[in-house]
Formats: C-alpha cells, structure tokens, sequence
C-alpha cells in the first residue's frame, strides 16, 4: 500500500522516492513484522492459554514429547497475521508474485490451523 501512496509524493519531497526501492520496502516490512510479532505475540499467547488451547500428547510417543504437554498450539497464527499486515502495507501488490505468495500463505495457514484446530476440539493427534 506504502509503495502506490508514497512516490505520488515525491512532488512535494524527494524522500518519498526511497518507498520505490526494494530494498527500503524489504527492511521497512521486517520491522514492521517484528514489532508486530513482538507487541502482539504475548497476548495472542495468554489468550491461547487461557482458552486452555494446549498441545495433546499422545501415549505410545517418545517420553521427550512429554514436556510439549499443554504448550499453546496454534501460535503459527502470530506469524501469519504479522506477515500478512507486513505485506499489505510494504509491497507492491499489483506485483502477481505478490499475491501467489499471500494467497499461498493463507491457504498453508488455514490448513494448519485446521489440523491445530481439529486435535483441540478432538483430542486426536493422528
């Protein structure tokens, strides 16, 4: 979104002119993922524990996975929703890459969240 407002304003400044590098749009969107990941990431987490979202353990499993017991699942929703805003806002979005890799994001994260989603409500992990 940044790179189709920004360069209209280069007539009023030339700084504006540095949203049509790559590379500005690139650091501009790691940032802006991290602060999202790192402000946002604690309260999706305390909401996932509090709905007692946890990590099912099965039985016959390796004694070691025993300590995933009650870990919050579905913590991939942090990192899909950051890079996701990241995105919208820093690329340039008539770019078809761009949206193949959104759609592929979003398609891949509605799956796992199916798969986290159905072992919670149904307590089955194969």
């Amino acid at each position: 979104m940044l790179y189709h407002l920004m360069p209209g304003l280069s007539d009023i400044n030339f700084v504006f002119n540095v949203f049509r590098y790559i590379t500005f749009r690139a650091a501009g969107a790691v940032v802006t993922s991290l602060v999202i990941a790192f402000v946002f990431g604690p309260m999706v987490i305390r909401r996932l524990q509090h709905a007692k979202v946890g990590q099912i353990v099965r039985e016959v499993g390796p004694e070691s996975h025993w300590s995933k017991a009650g870990t919050p699942t579905m913590g991939g929703v942090i990192i899909i929703i950051a890079t996701v805003l990241s995105t919208l806002l820093w690329a340039e979005l008539t770019n078809p890459y761009t949206v193949i890799a959104l759609v592929s994001l979003i398609w891949m994260g509605t799956i796992g969240f199916l798969d986290d989603y159905l072992k919670v409500v149904h307590g089955k992990t194969r």
